[in-house]
């Protein structure tokens, strides 16, 4: 049975808008992925770590690997709801002045929650001229849309996040990045053991292909339905 090709100025207006949208989250997540791949592959390579002075007159890139010399200054922020084999805890967080360079927030690790909520772990900072090495991070900013509650008051001060905005509030032009302690050893360190909160590329390139996969399926939808058959069908067609 012979068909003719019918096409459908609303159907092909849809698929003409949604066609591009698919591709394009495709290709978004492909992109995405190759980051990921860069990310990882920057928190794995080795600690050759950068003087401060050369990583600020660097681009800055999370996972970088740094070496800083100067003394903490405080203040110290602890990050809430932070959990380390199933017990809850606080990243210590905490402002160091370099010896050369912009003022830098440095994870110092893990600390464990006393059991009462009302109560703030006790803990000490190193005085003195010390050296740290760590990689790159970002500031602890919530999820997008997320709520934020306010930041508690005194020192050390609980809080949820804590966005760069939040720490030039204490400190004049903080470094675009923080540091991460590089593990359990450094001055200062507490149970700095946490590795990069990350999707894994794996997981972007499975979106894309699903992206890719809706846009091959619409195409072929949109040329099924454009295409008619001649005979009963057609003659009903006609009325």
């Amino acid at each position: 049975m012979a068909g003719y090709w019918r096409f459908d100025w609303r159907l092909l207006l849809f698929s003409g808008l949604l066609f591009p949208l698919l591709v394009g989250l495709g290709i978004w997540q492909l992109g995405r992925a190759h980051e990921k791949e860069a990310l990882l592959a920057a928190w794995k390579e080795p600690a050759n770590d950068w003087p401060w002075a050369e990583v600020a007159n660097n681009p800055w890139k999370v996972g970088q690997p740094v070496t800083v010399t100067g003394r903490y200054v405080g203040p110290s922020w602890l990050l809430d709801n932070r959990t380390r084999d199933g017990r809850a805890g606080y990243e210590v967080l905490t402002l160091f002045q370099p010896e050369s360079g912009p003022v830098v927030l440095i994870n110092r690790g893990w600390l464990a929650a006393p059991r009462s909520r009302d109560q703030l772990p006790g803990f000490s900072t190193p005085q003195g001229r010390l050296t740290l090495s760590g990689r790159l991070d970002d500031y602890p900013e919530p999820p997008v849309l997320a709520q934020t509650p306010a930041p508690e008051s005194g020192w050390p001060r609980r809080v949820q996040a804590l966005p760069r905005k939040a720490v030039a509030r204490q400190v004049a032009a903080p470094a675009p990045m923080a540091v991460q302690l590089a593990d359990s050893e450094q001055p200062g360190a507490f149970r700095a053991d946490r590795q990069p909160d990350i999707m894994g590329p794996g997981t972007h390139y499975g979106y894309a292909a699903q992206w890719f996969a809706m846009a091959v399926a619409l195409t072929t939808l949109t040329v099924v339905a454009s295409y008619r058959r001649t005979g009963a069908d057609n003659d009903n067609d006609n009325g």
